[in-house]
């Protein structure tokens, strides 16, 4: 699923790849460490689908969606073909309402010319700035409250 959160196979990667690159693989290595917290949506018996929440703490908070240490990152993928039908929105809330438990908010970068953009505006995202990503395009860097930060 990393690989399709990353958009690798619009750069002609392949999952391999994705798997050899530090600046991805940091939001699965280790998956089931404290805080992390994932969902996975399944067709019949297929996973076609996943979100997923992980503090990135220390050097792996270098990234350009990184608000501070209680605010996790989030990832998320449908495969090919699975898009637009709700899967996604359906994860996501499913994901959040169980997030509020735990975190303040959650943060994320997504390409400014992907759809799923429209997505995380109707769930409440704000985008805080334009930042650069990996690939040198321009992301939108949001972040949703999902609770007060005093409480």
């Amino acid at each position: 699923m990393l690989f399709y959160a990353s958009h690798a196979y619009e750069e002609s990667a392949v999952p391999e790849d994705v798997a050899a690159t530090p600046e991805l693989v940091r939001y699965v290595h280790g998956w089931g460490r404290p805080g992390d917290l994932g969902f996975i949506v399944e067709s019949g018996s297929r996973a076609v689908g996943a979100a997923w929440l992980r503090l990135l703490v220390g050097e792996e908070r270098e990234t350009v969606a990184y608000v501070d240490d209680t605010t996790p990152e989030l990832a998320v993928a449908l495969l090919p073909g699975y898009q637009g039908r709700g899967l996604g929105t359906l994860l996501l809330r499913t994901l959040f309402a169980e997030a509020a438990a735990h975190y303040p908010a959650v943060t994320l970068t997504v390409r400014v010319d992907n759809p799923a953009l429209r997505l995380y505006e109707r769930l409440g995202f704000q985008t805080l700035e334009i930042v650069t990503n990996r690939v040198g395009t321009d992301s939108a860097k949001m972040l949703l409250q999902l609770r007060s930060r005093n409480t």
